[in-house]
């Protein structure tokens, strides 16, 4: 459970609520992120000892616009390229300098000092994917572990082989490998799947209306037919055909999968009666 940044309360047992309702289950107790601090401190302090981080004072104002400004050197040089989306405004600081900024400038966050300006993967529906790796941040200003260091991190911690998320997430992936690779942890394999869009073609929120189960649940469409609109959205089953996860575990095929986004419309997710999803 990811519950590094402030989250609601009582999301947590909706989520999970919400995976039981449509028959999905999970190895052993649920583990939150906020209680395995202590693995993402190790981690950091094996990389600081290697020598391969350092502070970095910069506000997002900041980043933005010394990320904007042009720079003397060349795009592809040995700073820019290791520095990636990150201009490096801190990455060569004195010690003098460091100790200036811990006096007059807000908490510092702890960067990697990456030696790679781009990472390789292989993702199953994407082939060969190289992208930028950049030196991301590790611990944030408020001392919390960051979202890339933490998955690594969980995800070698379970045996993790395997991730399939969005694609939105794909050009995270070559930094979240090449961090483990420095970790000396096990590489996964990678899947990143199309996005669930709105007709205008954003990301599905809630500003669309009806998205989570309890708002469909609320205009007449429950979990069972919500697990036979998504099964359909990857043709793996006909219309009104009722299904389980264990019915469309035997029917998965990873090569079958839509290359495409799924639009969804939820203002027509519930049909008028002896419609496909009434009879689901």
């Amino acid at each position: 459970m990811e519950d590094l940044d402030r989250v609601q309360v009582g999301a947590d047992a909706r989520q999970l609520a919400d995976l039981a309702a449509i028959g999905l289950d999970w190895d052993g107790p649920v583990v939150y992120q906020s209680h395995r601090t202590g693995r993402y401190d190790d981690a950091i302090s094996r990389l600081s000892g290697a020598g391969l981080t350092y502070e970095c004072f910069c506000t997002r104002r900041e980043i933005r616009e010394s990320a904007s400004a042009p720079h003397p050197e060349p795009l592809g040089s040995a700073h820019r390229g290791a520095a990636g989306a990150y201009p490096g405004t801190c990455r060569n600081l004195t010690s003098a300098e460091i100790a200036d900024r811990r006096r007059t400038r807000r908490p510092s966050a702890l960067r990697l000092q990456a030696d790679v300006p781009e990472f390789t993967i292989q993702d199953e529906l994407r082939g060969l994917f190289t992208g930028a790796v950049d030196d991301l941040v590790l611990r944030r200003n408020d001392g919390v572990a960051a979202y890339n260091l933490a998955v690594v991190v969980d995800d070698a911690a379970q045996g993790i082989d395997q991730v399939v998320r969005g694609d939105d997430l794909l050009s995270s992936a070559p930094r979240q490998a090449y961090l483990a690779t420095l970790l000396g942890l096990p590489p996964v394999r990678y899947a990143h799947v199309p996005l669930a869009l709105n007709p205008a073609g954003q990301r599905l929120a809630k500003r669309d209306g009806a998205v989570t189960l309890a708002e469909l649940a609320a205009i007449g469409l429950v979990a069972e037919q919500v697990l036979t609109v998504i099964a359909q959205s990857l043709a793996l089953t006909g219309p009104g055909e009722r299904v389980t996860p264990t019915v469309l575990l035997d029917r998965f095929d990873a090569t079958l999968l839509p290359a495409k986004p799924w639009i969804v419309d939820p203002a027509v997710l519930v049909s008028p009666p002896g419609s496909a999803h009434s009879r689901a």
